[in-house]
C-alpha cells in the first residue's frame, strides 16, 4: 500500500459519550475520523409527544422537574417545528434561572448547544456548551460533574467538526480528567478512543497508539460488550495507519466482533471497512473484497449513505488490481452517485481519478479526459494555490497524450499510453499528498503564531490596565490621606478655637445663635469630609481586609434609607487575599451597587461573596426594574467600562443576567 493510502479511507468509528437523548431524538455526533448521522424518527410520534409533555406542564409540577419536563419539550419540537424549540429552550432557560436551578441549567444549555449545532451556529454553539459548564460548576454533586465531563467532550466534537484539532484534544484532555476523578471506566474508554484518533490525524502516531492502548484497558473494565469491541477496532486502526497490519488484524480479531439487529450502523460499517483495508493492506484482495462488501449490503439495509459511497469506490480499487474494468466501473457509477448526494469531495475525487483511471486503460480517452478535468474541480476545493500549479502541468501533459490518440490505436503504442497513464496519475497522487502535508503544516504554524500575537497583545492590554489601576489606587490613597490628615487636622483645629473663643466673648443673642450654627456646619463639613476620604481608601479594608469592608460598606447604605442591602459572606472569613485584588472587588462592588442607587430604582439588592476551594464568587443582585443585558455591548459609559477593566485585570469572569421588570443579576468569578 502506498503511503498516505489508508489516510485516504475515511473510517466511521461509533464512539458515545454517554449521553442519552430523551425520546429517541437522535443528533449528528463527530468523532475523530468523521461525521456520522443518525436519523431521527418520524414527525408524526415526535409531535405525540411534544402533546404528552404539554399536558404534563400543565399539571403541579416541583420545580425541579418542571425545568427538566420544559427541556424535553424543547428536545421533541426540535423535529417538529425549530422555531418553537428554540422558543421553548428560552422558556426552560428563564424559568431556570428565575428559581436558580444550576444542575438543570446546566441540562438545558447543553441540550440547547446542540441545536444550535445541527443548525451550523457554531459560535453559539459553543457559546450554550460553555454556560452549560458554567452551572455545573455551580452544583457539588457527581452527575454535575458527570455532565460537566460530557460537556467538554461536547465541545471537543464541535471544535473537530470545524477542524480545529488542538482545541478539540485540549477539551477532551479536560474531560478525561474529570471523568477519572469520578472512575467512569466505561466513560473514560470512549474518550480516550476520541484522543486517539485525533493524534493519528495530527500525525503524533506515538501518542494515538498510547491512547488507544489506555481506551482498551478502560473497556475490559466496564460491563459492556461493545466497549472492548470499540477499543480492538481503534486498536485495528491505529496499527494500520502505521502499515502494522499483523498486529493490526491480531486486535481485530481480538475484538470478536458480532453483530445483531440491534447492532449500530455506524459501528458495523466501521469495522466492516477497518477489516477490508487490513486485507487489502496484506495483499489478500478476495478477503478485502468480502468485507467491503458486506459493509455495502449492511450500508445498504440501513440506508447509510458513508458506507455505500465509500466501500463501493474501495471495491472499485480491487477491481481495478484485477483487471476486472467493468465491474469496477459499475461499482464506481454507484458510488460516484452516493458520494454526490452526500456531497463528500474526498470520496467523488477518489471515485473521479478511478474513473479516469478505467476509461483511459480500456481505451475511451475522451472519457477518461473528461473524469480527470472532474478529479480535478473536485480536488481543487481540497488543495492550496501551489497544488493547483501542479495539477495545471499535468493538464497540459495529458492534453499532450489526447492530441496522441490517432497514434495511440496501434497495439503496440496503447501499451505505452498506458503506462505513461499510470506515471502521471501516480505523480499527481504523491504531489497531492505532499502538497497537502505542507499546506497543513503551513497552517498549524500561522495559527500558533497569530495565537501568540494575540496572547501578546492581551499581556500588553493587563499590564496596562494594571498600571492605571494602581496608579488610581495610589491616587485615592493620598488624598484619603491628605483629606483626613491635613484639611481634617485643620477643621479640627479651627472647631477648637472657635470653642474656645466662645467662652471669652460677650455676644448678642442673635450673634451667638449666627455662632452656634457656624460651630453646626463646621461639624458637618468635617464629617462629610471624613466620609469621602472613607470611600476613598476605606480603612477597614487595609486594616481588616475585604469581608470587613464590604460588610461596613452595605452597612452604611442601609443607614442612609436609599436601599435596604443584604451582605452575605461564605468561606472567606479565614481567607487571605491580597490587598491589590481586595481593592479592586471593593471598587467594583462599590460600582455595581451605585448603579443600582442612580438606575435600577429598587427596594433590596444582595451582595453575596464565596469562596469554594481557589474560587472567589462576587454576586450583586436586585430588584429593580432590570434591562436588556445586550446594550451592555454597545455601551460607552465609564462605570460599565471600569467594572469590565477590573475584572479583566484579576483575569476573572463577569456574567450579566438581566430582563426588564425581573431585576439584575451579575455573577463575578476570580481565582484567589
Amino acid at each position: 500500500m502506498e503511503k498516505g493510502e489508508m489516510q485516504s479511507l475515511q473510517v466511521v468509528v461509533y464512539l458515545r459519550n454517554g449521553r442519552k437523548r430523551l425520546h429517541y431524538c437522535m443528533r449528528k455526533i463527530t468523532c475523530a475520523c468523521i461525521l456520522f448521522f443518525f436519523v431521527s424518527g418520524e414527525a408524526h410520534s415526535q409531535q405525540h409527544l411534544v402533546d404528552s409533555i404539554t399536558k404534563l406542564l400543565q399539571q403541579p409540577l416541583p420545580d425541579t422537574s418542571r425545568a427538566i419536563s420544559m427541556m424535553r419539550l424543547a428536545i421533541d419540537y426540535e423535529v417538529v417545528d425549530t422555531a418553537r424549540a428554540y422558543q421553548a429552550y428560552r422558556d426552560a432557560i428563564e424559568f431556570g434561572v428565575e428559581k436558580k436551578l444550576y444542575y438543570q441549567l446546566g441540562r438545558i444549555y447543553q441540550n440547547q448547544s446542540v441545536l444550535f449545532s445541527t443548525a451550523a451556529r457554531y459560535t453559539e454553539a459553543i457559546a450554550s456548551m460553555d454556560t452549560a459548564i458554567v452551572f455545573y460548576k455551580k452544583v457539588d454533586t457527581f452527575r454535575a460533574k458527570r455532565y460537566e465531563a460530557i460537556a467538554h467532550g461536547d465541545k471537543a466534537n464541535y471544535f473537530r467538526n470545524h477542524n480545529e484539532l488542538q482545541l478539540a484534544i485540549e477539551s477532551y484532555l479536560i474531560s478525561i480528567s474529570l471523568l477519572e476523578q469520578l472512575r467512569l471506566d466505561q466513560d473514560l474508554a470512549v474518550r480516550y478512543g476520541n484522543v486517539s484518533l485525533l493524534f493519528g490525524d495530527i500525525g503524533e502516531f506515538v501518542k494515538q497508539k498510547e491512547y488507544a492502548h489506555k481506551g482498551l484497558v478502560f473497556a475490559n473494565r466496564g460491563s459492556s460488550a461493545i466497549g472492548p469491541q470499540m477499543a480492538y477496532t481503534i486498536l485495528a486502526y491505529t496499527y494500520s495507519m502505521q502499515n502494522d497490519n499483523i498486529s493490526a488484524k491480531a486486535y481485530l480479531d481480538s475484538g470478536k466482533v458480532s453483530f445483531n439487529e440491534y447492532s449500530n450502523v455506524d459501528f458495523i460499517t466501521t469495522y466492516y471497512l477497518i477489516a477490508a483495508q487490513i486485507y487489502k493492506n496484506m495483499g489478500q484482495l478476495d478477503s478485502s473484497f468480502y468485507f467491503f462488501d458486506q459493509c455495502l449490503k449492511a450500508s445498504e439495509k440501513y440506508n447509510h449513505s458513508y458506507g455505500k459511497a465509500e466501500s463501493q469506490i474501495q471495491m472499485c480499487a480491487i477491481l481495478i488490481l484485477q483487471k476486472e474494468y467493468g465491474d469496477a466501473e459499475k461499482f464506481l457509477l454507484a458510488g460516484v452517485q452516493e458520494a454526490k448526494a452526500m456531497n463528500s469531495f474526498k470520496i467523488l475525487d477518489n471515485g473521479y481519478k478511478y474513473l479516469s483511471d478505467i476509461y483511459a486503460v480500456t481505451g475511451r480517452y475522451e472519457l477518461a479526459y473528461d473524469f480527470f478535468q472532474k478529479h480535478k474541480e473536485v480536488s481543487d476545493t481540497l488543495i492550496t494555490m501551489d497544488l493547483r500549479r501542479n495539477v495545471t502541468e499535468l493538464e497540459k501533459k495529458y492534453e499532450t497524450e489526447k492530441k496522441s490518440r490517432q497514434i495511440l490505436l496501434q497495439e503496440a503504442q496503447l501499451q505505452k499510453g498506458r503506462i505513461l497513464n499510470f506515471i502521471v496519475l501516480g505523480s499527481a497522487s504523491i504531489i497531492l499528498l505532499i502538497s497537502l502535508f505542507s499546506y497543513r503544516t503551513y497552517r498549524q504554524k500561522q495559527k500558533l503564531h497569530q495565537q501568540r500575537i494575540a496572547e501578546l497583545e492581551t499581556e500588553k492590554q493587563l499590564s496596562a490596565t494594571e498600571a492605571v489601576l494602581k496608579g488610581e489606587e495610589q491616587e485615592r490613597s493620598r488624598l484619603a490621606k491628605d483629606l483626613h490628615d491635613g484639611l481634617g487636622g485643620m477643621l479640627s483645629g479651627i472647631k477648637y478655637s472657635l470653642n474656645n473663643m466662645k467662652g471669652n466673648l460677650i455676644m448678642t443673642p442673635g450673634n451667638a445663635q449666627a455662632f452656634e450654627r457656624s460651630i453646626d456646619m463646621l461639624d458637618s463639613s468635617i464629617r462629610e469630609m471624613r466620609r469621602v476620604a472613607h470611600n476613598m481608601m476605606p480603612e477597614a479594608l487595609v486594616k481588616f481586609g475585604l469581608d470587613t469592608a464590604l460588610r461596613d460598606y452595605c452597612h452604611d447604605i442601609n443607614q442612609s434609607g436609599a436601599l435596604k442591602v443584604t451582605y452575605q459572606s461564605i468561606g472567606i472569613d479565614s481567607t487571605v487575599i491580597d490587598q491589590t485584588t481586595a481593592i479592586t472587588l471593593y471598587r467594583i462592588v462599590q460600582e455595581l451597587v451605585t448603579n443600582t442607587l442612580k438606575h435600577a430604582a429598587a427596594k433590596t439588592a444582595i451582595v453575596q461573596v464565596t469562596r469554594t476551594n481557589n474560587v472567589l464568587t462576587v454576586t450583586v443582585e436586585d430588584d429593580g426594574k432590570g434591562f436588556d443585558s445586550g446594550i451592555l455591548k454597545q455601551s460607552r459609559g465609564i462605570g460599565w467600562s471600569n467594572i469590565q477593566n477590573r475584572v479583566e485585570f484579576l483575569k476573572g469572569k463577569l456574567d450579566v443576567n438581566s430582563q426588564h421588570g425581573q431585576g439584575t443579576s451579575v455573577l463575578i468569578e476570580v481565582r484567589v
